[in-house]
């Protein structure tokens, strides 16, 4: 049922339209038109003046006419990261690829691609269906800010599917971490590199060996830290009196997240204190972890249908947040599923034709599986 060809020239249209985070103007300017044009009811709400991107969240509806269907939401984010402008899809006929000077953006316009079909197999078979809500949602790749400033209530579904990770179609996050990030400041003392250095305190050797005190990377399975972002001095003949650093600490368990980050915060203010600096650290909570289960009528349904599609359903977890983690934090019951793609966020990004029209399939089933009244738990 699935239009291949039509699947496939969609998503090289979309790639086509740049819409870095804040950018997303172009982008949800098209969408608006297309669901228009598919007969769904549109808003675009006002998130985007909150997180200064020249473009909202777009809810549309589809009403179905089955009434008693349980409601449910498809969701995909419109932004792309950087180097995201003016990209250059291949086909080979089994896998798309950008030119290598870009990245491809089927993180998360595969997504879209796939929804985009499923309306038209929609409309064009007059399939019948409950009331469907498409939620476009910006930023999601700079901290989850559409989705954070999303007011959930403008939603009438019961249950969410958030098409947004990468794999094989059948593939269902059960549970996400939560995100700590850290700002921290090292405050040290500047005096003349030459002339009088034992007057200073550098505070870049400070931040140095804090540094080599912390656990970094991988602490277990479900808990990673890192510093990412160093940037300090103004001149190689001056002791640097200040250096920032900038990382984060994930994890699925929410115990093992607070120690981890009151561990860095108590090495770097130790560290300090050692060599008489001073340590400024900011925590701030990005997002709170999701944990489903398999009992959870979102999961029982994605697994019945990506079963129906004849594909094998398995559930994972994730070391990465999307915007499923603030809708289930806001009380919204919402899954991840896997759209096929590989390599995001690199110039090496794609994916494979047969997981971009396995993706649509799914969620065609989904939408059957919700409507047949069948039970879940076969």
């Amino acid at each position: 049922m699935v239009n291949e060809k039509r699947l496939i020239e969609s998503f090289m249209e979309l790639v086509k339209i740049d819409s870095i985070s804040r950018e997303e103007r172009n982008l949800a300017d098209f969408l608006i038109e297309k669901l228009e044009d598919l007969g769904l009811e549109v808003i675009v709400d006002q998130a985007g003046e909150k997180v200064k991107s020249n473009s909202g969240n777009i809810i549309a509806r589809l009403r179905g006419n089955i009434k008693k269907a349980t409601l449910i939401m498809f969701s995909a984010h419109m932004d792309t990261v950087v180097p995201g402008k003016n990209i250059k899809p291949i086909c080979d006929g089994e896998k798309i690829v950008s030119s290598g000077k870009t990245i491809l953006g089927a993180d998360d316009k595969a997504a879209i691609a796939a929804l985009l079909e499923v309306l038209h197999i929609i409309k064009e078979n007059n399939i019948s269906c409950g009331d469907i809500e498409i939620l476009f949602t910006i930023c999601e790749e700079i901290g989850l800010k559409g989705a954070k400033n999303l007011d959930i209530s403008e939603l009438k579904s019961q249950i969410g599917f958030v098409l947004d990770a990468g794999g094989r179609a059948g593939k269902i996050i059960t549970t996400a971490p939560s995100q700590n990030s850290l700002e921290i400041i090292i405050h040290g003392k500047s005096a003349h590199a030459g002339a009088n250095p034992e007057e200073g305190i550098n505070a870049i050797q400070v931040a140095g060996f804090a540094l080599s005190r912390m656990k970094l990377g991988r602490i277990d399975e479900e808990t990673t830290a890192n510093i990412g972002v160093i940037s300090g001095g103004n001149a190689t003949n001056i002791v640097p009196d200040k250096v920032t650093l900038k990382g984060e600490v994930r994890s699925r368990d929410g115990g093992k997240l607070e120690k981890c980050t009151e561990q860095i915060k108590k090495i770097t203010e130790d560290t300090a204190q050692e060599f008489k600096a001073k340590a400024e650290v900011k925590v701030n909570e990005e997002y709170h972890c999701y944990n489903l289960s398999p009992d959870d009528q979102v999961v029982k349904i994605a697994i019945k249908a990506v079963k129906d599609i004849g594909l094998q359903p398995e559930l994972c977890p994730s070391g990465g947040g999307s915007d499923a983690n603030v809708f289930n934090k806001k009380g919204f019951p919402s899954v991840v599923l896997s759209v096929g793609m590989e390599k995001v966020h690199t110039v090496d990004e794609y994916i494979l034709v047969k997981n971009l029209k396995n993706t649509a399939e799914y969620v065609l089933s989904i939408i059957k599986t919700v409507i047949s009244g069948e039970n879940l738990d076969e």
